[in-house]
């Protein structure tokens, strides 16, 4: 029913130009313009970036109330089509389905939760302005990724991100670990970035239009003509996935970017950057499933990267390292989730655990960022026992690292498992690809249990003096002595009317709840907080909602109980492994030339740093090859004229003989022809 002809309560669609799917990107866009030209002060500035983000947020909403309710705009414009000649279309619409409003929401909600916190973590900061800046022009960028419709539209969110990156890693600019952490990040990412335009221009070209719809109908009616050309434009894109994704050749850059601000971690490694690769491959997922190798190919790097970075994750000496590479292991499990679905099937199986992944890591990372101002660093050292005095923040670590290990009945279990009940059962049917993924889900399975216990044991290993004190506290409850009221008058300090000592010269102790009064993130950053919590619990009930297209009616229950057996006995081996170091860190049991190893990423920079001089060696001898023939071309004009004038001192300008002779004989054979025809 239309109340006023240009809203549908029933549906509610909307008859104007903007659309909610436009403000979900443009209220994003409004956080940068706003607080660098109009605010000067950082109050304002969060003001500002909490109120646009949360708009932002609504919007995505409001899109997913509408696709549920059948109102959403299905194709709506942006800018207008770029008129580029009628070889091709460039339409420059977005697209809105269930999958990408999901995505949408996630991506909105995490980047309001770090717009909250980030306005607490760097209170003090003078450049609190321009980095709530960079998170809303951030996450416009993916939102644009997410809706977009229009290839052209996603790389240009796509490379926007990748700027974005580089200025909320390298945000403490004064620091050169941070400088080298951003320029890394940045440099990886573009030389990625580079088969994404030549993929993207082979299927652009090949279906003479940039709309994805066009694109995945030329192609999937075209695959069997012209397949090798598919399957080269899908590995371009792998590649470029693998890169933005932090996968293997190019996972080592993502660790190093823990060298940013704890919100620009979250707001990465959460739902934006690194899932990029999996959304876009999400739009594309039915040519994916057209080309085997490409499959295979994308199958073997999500193993390699995920087996790989659980292990490194287990050996990390920073625990926000080892989220780090907890990320690249998760990221993998998604693009896993994509390789292993059938042609009839849609992208739902990686979305899933895209949105679960978004909720508990972004729950971690901010939790990590509080503990880290409450004990000034995020090593082993400082963090062992750092959530024996907040017993909230020890409540919502533990649902995220339940979350990730993939307990039940939490949202990692639910998206995880479906995953590898696909891959067992495809592989059961004779699927090569599945057969790949299968083993190394289960190699997953256990590593991440392995670590998400070492790093609990850690968060809530009592230090040395905290035994001392709980010895003392028994041995005293044996203890009974009467004392009486003269004595404690006479022992305890004199005060005066107001209960202050009047010895001012004695110390004050203080309970041990008041020092840490002044590093509780304020309401709002709780708030979010504890939203992460409670949609990292109850997040998995999304599965039952028409919004995901899962078969979760038929889990194998065999296999979901022998994986929790297996991670029962892995967790339990990690404790006892704990028993005994002084960290309650069960790594210490590792070498620890293999831990400093692990640390440095099996210096993997090495392999970076020989690449690049190679690449360097080679431009080099280009550049003196091109010198080379450039004077040799200078110098051809002059050479010429050399043998010239030689050739004419030869010369002596008289004809020979037999010259004279061939000629006269050419001269009478021709005659004679022209007589006797």
């Amino acid at each position: 029913m239309l109340t006023d002809g240009r809203f549908d309560t029933s549906t509610l669609a909307l008859d104007f130009p903007l659309q909610p799917s436009h403000l979900a990107v443009v209220l994003q866009v409004a956080i940068p313009v706003l607080i660098l030209l109009v605010t000067r002060r950082s109050s304002h500035a969060f003001a500002i970036a909490g109120l646009f983000s949360f708009l932002g947020l609504a919007a995505a909403v409001a899109l997913l109330v509408q696709q549920t309710r059948g109102g959403a705009v299905i194709s709506p414009d942006s800018i207008g089509e770029l008129p580029l000649g009628p070889g091709i279309d460039v339409p420059l619409h977005l697209q809105v389905d269930r999958l990408s409003v999901l995505v949408a929401v996630a991506v909105g909600l995490v980047s309001w939760a770090v717009q909250l916190f980030t306005r607490w973590y760097l209170y003090s900061d003078p450049r609190y302005r321009q980095f709530a800046s960079a998170v809303g022009l951030f996450t416009a960028a993916m939102e644009l990724v997410v809706l977009s419709g229009d290839v052209l539209l996603i790389l240009v969110g796509w490379e926007l991100m990748g700027w974005c990156s580089y200025l909320l890693i390298g945000h403490e600019s004064e620091r050169p670990k941070a400088r080298r952490a951003a320029y890394k990040a940045f440099i990886v990412t573009r030389i990625a970035d580079a088969p994404l335009v030549i993929g993207l221009a082979i299927l652009s070209l090949g279906a003479h239009s940039t709309g994805i719809d066009a694109i995945l109908r030329h192609w999937s009616a075209a695959a069997d003509a012209h397949g090798t050309a598919l399957t080269a434009a899908l590995l371009c894109l792998i590649c470029a996935v693998a890169g933005k994704s932090a996968q293997v050749p190019f996972q080592d850059w993502l660790p190093d970017a823990m060298e940013g601000p704890t919100p620009a971690s979250a707001l990465i490694h959460a739902a934006t950057m690194v899932a990029a690769g999996t959304v876009v491959l999400g739009k594309l997922v039915t040519l994916l499933e057209l080309s085997d190798t490409a499959r295979v190919v994308l199958a073997l790097v999500a193993s390699i990267s995920m087996v790989g970075a659980g292990v490194l994750a287990f050996l990390q000496h920073d625990l926000k390292r080892l989220l780090a590479w907890s990320t690249v292991s998760q990221v993998g499990l998604m693009l896993l989730g994509l390789a292993v679905v059938s042609a009839d099937q849609t992208a739902d199986l990686g979305i899933a655990h895209l949105l679960s992944h978004a909720m508990f890591k972004a729950l971690l990372f901010l939790m990590i960022g509080w503990l880290s101002v409450v004990v000034s660093g995020t090593t082993v050292e400082r963090l062992s026992g750092a959530l024996s005095k907040h017993p909230e923040a020890r409540r919502m670590v533990g649902i995220g690292l339940l979350a990730l290990a993939g307990v039940p009945p939490l949202v990692g279990f639910v998206s995880k498992d479906l995953i590898v009940d696909e891959a067992a059962r495809r592989g059961i049917d004779g699927d090569f690809t599945a057969r790949i993924a299968f083993a190394a889900l289960i190699c997953v399975v256990l590593l991440t249990a392995a670590y998400t216990m070492r790093m609990w044991l850690i968060l809530i290993h009592r230090t040395g003096s905290q035994r001392v004190q709980v010895r003392e506290w028994v041995e005293d409850s044996y203890d009974v002595q009467d004392v009486g009221i003269v004595e404690m008058l006479t022992d305890l300090p004199q005060v005066d009317i107001h209960g202050r000592p009047t010895d001012r010269t004695a110390p004050i102790e203080l309970p041990d709840d008041l020092e840490l009064a002044d590093q509780q993130p304020g309401g709002g950053a709780r708030f979010g907080l504890q939203l992460l919590a409670l949609l990292s619990v109850v997040g998995g009930l999304l599965v039952l909602s028409p919004m995901l297209d899962v078969d979760w009616k038929h889990p194998n229950v065999w296999l979901i109980g022998a994986s929790l057996l297996l991670m029962g006995a892995v967790g339990l081996l990690v404790r006892l492994m704990s028993v005994g170091t002084v960290y309650g860190d069960a790594a210490a049991r590792v070498p620890l030339f293999v831990r400093a190893s692990a640390s440095r990423g099996f210096a993997v920079d090495s392999l970076y740093v020989a690449f690049g001089r190679s690449i360097v060696a080679l431009a080099q001898a280009v550049s003196r090859l091109d010198d080379v023939l450039d004077r040799g071309v200078q110098r051809l004009p002059a050479l010429s004229a050399t043998v010239v004038r030689r050739a004419d001192r030869l010369h002596t300008h008289r004809p020979t003989s037999g010259l004279v002779a061939v000629s006269v004989g050419l001269v009478a054979v021709g005659l004679m022809g022209v007589i006797l025809w």
